[in-house]
């Protein structure tokens, strides 16, 4: 299996804490980053921080300054950037949002598990296809 470079974008640093949890319970290698917001996303997408091979954001919605959907819009229309995989990971389970987060064309809605067991489960499901799936 291929490393990926793993951006995530979430302000809440327990959320940070159970992404970081779940990689390593179940063995997962990848290079994760991590930015509180989405200018900060942005700027270490542009600044080379996060290399521009095999790359995937892991996207939450509610955010300060610039939240997920912004994001979204400013990634999309960024001719360097607009072809990054997405995938939500939030806890919002709002129809708007899960429908203008696809508008934006991104690779997945997934509303974070409550249950730590049933959110290492999905973060090892994620990263078994995502390291299989060719990326741009």
């Amino acid at each position: 299996m291929k490393t990926l470079n793993i951006l995530l974008v979430d302000d809440d640093a327990v959320d940070v804490m159970n992404v970081q949890r779940a990689f390593k319970k179940s063995n997962i290698h990848n290079t994760l980053y991590v930015a509180g917001d989405g200018r900060q996303a942005l700027e270490l997408l542009r600044n080379g921080t996060v290399p521009s091979t095999n790359r995937l954001i892991l996207l939450d919605l509610n955010m300060p300054r610039m939240n997920g959907l912004e994001f979204l819009r400013a990634l999309r229309a960024d001719p360097e950037l607009r072809s990054t995989p997405v995938v939500v990971l939030t806890t919002s389970n709002d129809d708007r949002d899960r429908l203008q987060s696809y508008a934006h064309n991104v690779a997945g809605y997934l509303v974070k598990p409550v249950a730590s067991p049933a959110f290492v489960e999905l973060m090892a499901a994620l990263n078994a296809y995502w390291s299989r799936v060719e990326l741009p």
